[in-house]
């Protein structure tokens, strides 16, 4: 479940009330790959498939959907454990991966910023440039994320991601208590539905960090408009990457941090 009500106090002014209030739901989510453990994410249920998907894609185990011949609920009852099934193929080609040692952990000793970056970029390609977007448009996306997100509005704790198109059409959007699973729920969706070249923009609730730049420059998807602001390392892969950052600024403009000419404005009359 997504939400879960519970009885709580309010306490105030000398007073105390009862009231019922929905908690957002929590949960471990296991996934196995070729049926060996290969990552746990605490999130909230649902969408596990399309969730699993991004997480795949994201980190590399697939550069498309063919490379996965199977995702699956281990128990058909049991949401918390889903196994990916690889072709032949592609787990010859990331072996090493699977067994982990090339993976950038954020709690890795002896790993600077410059050595992500650097490791980062060799291991991904910049995004190539297009047509640029609307900048009001795109904005107004970002003004309008709240909009699309029933379980913060229940709950007050979800993180939301929403995708578009070039004509700002909404793709896919997804919420969860992690901003990364919320990220990897709507990639994951466009990737299954082999839709996912049509992505051009990314909104997100939460700060921009370099694993969501990563997780975005793995789907190819150009600009990410955030409402708060990103790391100095995100601004540096996304600078090295050919990605464009822009955060909210109070008053309902945009701060741009990186690669400003996909964004265009034109002028009121």
């Amino acid at each position: 479940m997504d939400s879960h009500h519970r009885d709580i106090t309010i306490v105030g002014n000398g007073e105390e009330r009862s009231k019922s209030m929905a908690l957002i739901g929590e949960e471990p989510l296991s996934i196995r790959v070729q049926g060996a453990p290969y990552a746990v994410v605490m999130r909230t249920p649902g969408g596990e498939k399309a969730h699993v998907a991004g997480f795949c894609l994201g980190e590399g185990i697939a550069d498309a959907p063919d490379d996965i011949t199977n995702i699956a609920f281990c128990d058909g009852e049991d949401t918390n454990v889903v196994t990916v099934t690889l072709t032949a193929v592609r787990r010859t080609r990331i072996a090493d991966h699977l067994d982990r040692r090339t993976y950038i952990s954020q709690t890795s000793c002896g790993i600077c910023g410059k050595s992500i970056v650097d490791d980062l970029v060799q291991a991904l390609s910049p995004v190539a440039d297009g047509d640029p977007l609307d900048g009001n448009g795109a904005l107004n996306c970002l003004l309008r994320l709240g909009d699309h997100q029933p379980l913060r509005d229940k709950t007050r704790a979800a993180h939301g991601a929403a995708i578009y198109d070039h004509e700002l059409h909404q793709l896919s959007v997804a919420e969860d208590v992690g901003r990364h699973n919320a990220l990897d729920k709507a990639i994951g969706r466009l990737f299954l539905d082999r839709r996912l070249r049509q992505a051009q923009l990314l909104t997100l609730s939460s700060r921009i960090s370099y694993e969501l730049v990563q997780k975005t420059a793995r789907a190819k998807i150009p600009i990410i408009l955030a409402i708060s602001r990103p790391t100095a390392l995100a601004v540096e892969l996304a600078t090295a990457l050919n990605m464009t950052l822009g955060s909210l600024v109070k008053g309902g403009s945009l701060m741009i941090y990186c690669n400003p000419h996909r964004l265009i404005w034109p002028r009121r009359t």
